[in-house]
């Protein structure tokens, strides 16, 4: 017992030395703060409810005491609301699906999307509405008009085996549900309801990549992970499939998604696609984030060459509001941010990966983007150090000129993009660590060993301009703000 008690009490030192970390930070202030019920949480989505800002986060599975209730719970959705940022305000939590054990991110209700009944086609104009998951096993609508006390409507689809980052069109109703269909041949593939009348679903289709549809057969191709829709206007979704490895990134004709031939062969999976990237097998496609319409200054005096197709303009043949530009000026771009699963380096790291997709069928790769290690010593703090994900919020604030990162251990980073063939970090903050932190392992048994970290998980801004960034390893939420040089590139009237 002697010989063990030096390496015991080092392991105390240290820990009690981390918990005294201060926050790190570049042109980046922190606002304020919920500690979110010391909840491990994943997808922040910020709603205007008449004159209320309200934060809605999702959860992974666990459980935590509600103070609110007097009752342990299994984690859900917290309900925060943020009108004044500096003093944000816990309404609420609906508990989510219990974890299994053992089952990782099995449980909570990771995913969160809000849509106003005004703005919804058919639904009742003075509600609001929450769509959410149970853990992997369904998609839930919850009214959410008074957000302190939130009711179910209605279950949209049960008995999956897994979902995730789904995506809600609020003017339209329509939704891409990421599910898991016990009959497809993969855990995640796109379920689309009309969801116009929440309290009405409407199942319009399924959809995946060939090969992971029921029947066929050979290889099944990576896994969805989420989707981003520009809508009828846009007439396009971006798929990002993989996390961490093997990542592939889909282009999509909305409308003929919608209205094309529904029945989930082969030849009519392929039908609404424009693009397909299969990106090398150390990368991930976690969030596929469009910048369009982007005017890249080095090139305004760039002409095209005659008889090409960007010089007929037909690169931007999804977007009628934009007119042909005959420079090399104006050209598309697709955020492919990949999620690194292992902690302390010991798997392939993710980083942001910008695409040209101007010309849409020939997307390819044109920058890449990382957080230098050496910056921090962030393979030995604990934790992930990588790339999760970006905001997915198109406030004219930031969009096309800010992105907002998180990063594991590294915090939230933001990018300027103004010149998405060099992005360049021009601010960042990292939380100091806390009582409520949880600690992060690798290694089992006599080689186990555990640090106490950061795991910026998911970052959103609102159209105020604020910044909510959550954390994977119980730390809460943080509520920031752009500083200094920073601010002044983004679009703040």
């Amino acid at each position: 017992m002697k010989a063990h008690l030096p390496i015991v009490i080092l392991g105390m030192l240290s820990i009690a030395v981390a918990a005294q970390q201060k926050a790190e930070k570049s042109n980046m202030d922190l606002v304020g703060y919920s500690d979110l019920q010391a909840r491990s949480a994943y997808q922040p989505t910020i709603h205007k409810q008449g004159q209320r800002w309200i934060a809605y986060i999702g959860h992974h599975g666990g459980t935590q005491l509600n103070p609110l209730t007097g009752k342990q719970e299994n984690n859900g959705t917290s309900i925060v609301d943020v009108t004044d940022p500096k003093q944000p305000k816990y309404l609420a939590h609906i508990p989510g699906e219990p974890a299994a054990p053992g089952g990782g991110e099995s449980g909570g209700a990771q995913m969160a999307r809000v849509c106003d009944g005004s703005q919804l086609p058919r639904a009742d104009k003075n509600k609001v509405y929450l769509l959410r998951t149970f853990g992997g096993s369904a998609h839930e609508i919850w009214d959410v008009t008074d957000p302190a006390k939130p009711n179910r409507v209605t279950v949209v689809v049960s008995g999956l085996r897994d979902t995730h980052k789904s995506w809600w069109e609020c003017d339209t109703g329509i939704a891409f549900l990421v599910s898991g269909l016990p009959d497809w041949r993969t855990r995640r593939m796109t379920q689309i309801y009309d969801l116009s009348d929440p309290s009405k679903p409407v199942f319009i289709r399924n959809f995946g990549l060939p090969g992971q549809q029921p029947g066929s057969t050979g290889s099944v191709p990576t896994e969805l992970h989420g989707a981003m829709s520009t809508g009828p206007k846009g007439n396009r979704i971006y798929f990002g499939y993989g996390t961490g490895a093997n990542g592939i990134v889909q282009i999509v004709d909305r409308e003929k998604l919608l209205k094309g031939p529904k029945e989930p062969t082969e030849a009519n999976l392929v039908y609404p696609q424009v693009a397909r990237l299969d990106l090398p097998p150390d990368a991930g496609a976690h969030t596929t984030f469009p910048l369009l319409g982007m005017q890249v200054a080095e090139f305004s005096k760039q002409k095209l060459r005659p008889g090409t197709a960007a010089a007929a303009g037909v690169e931007h043949d999804h977007d009628d509001a934009a007119p042909p530009d005959r420079t090399q000026a104006r050209r598309d771009f697709l955020v492919a941010v990949g999620e690194t699963t292992a902690n302390e380096c010991l798997e392939n790291r993710q980083m942001v990966r910008m695409l040209d997709i101007t010309t849409e069928s020939k997307p390819f790769g044109v920058a890449s983007w990382t957080v230098p290690e050496s910056s921090g010593n962030y393979c030995g703090r604990g934790g992930r150090f990588g790339t999760h994900s970006s905001n997915e919020n198109f406030t004219p604030i930031y969009y096309g000129r800010v992105l907002f990162v998180a990063h594991f251990n590294a915090g939230v980073r933001a990018l300027d993009v103004r010149d998405p063939l060099q992005p360049k970090e021009i601010a960042y903050y990292v939380p100091a660590l806390t009582d409520k932190t949880d600690k992060r392992c690798v290694g089992t048994g006599a080689d186990q060993r555990c640090k106490i970290a950061i795991q910026t998980n998911n970052v959103e801004v609102d159209d105020r301009g604020y910044i909510y960034i959550v954390d994977r390893a119980n730390t809460g939420m943080h509520i920031l703000e752009l500083t200094g040089p920073a601010r002044r590139v983004a679009n703040f009237q």
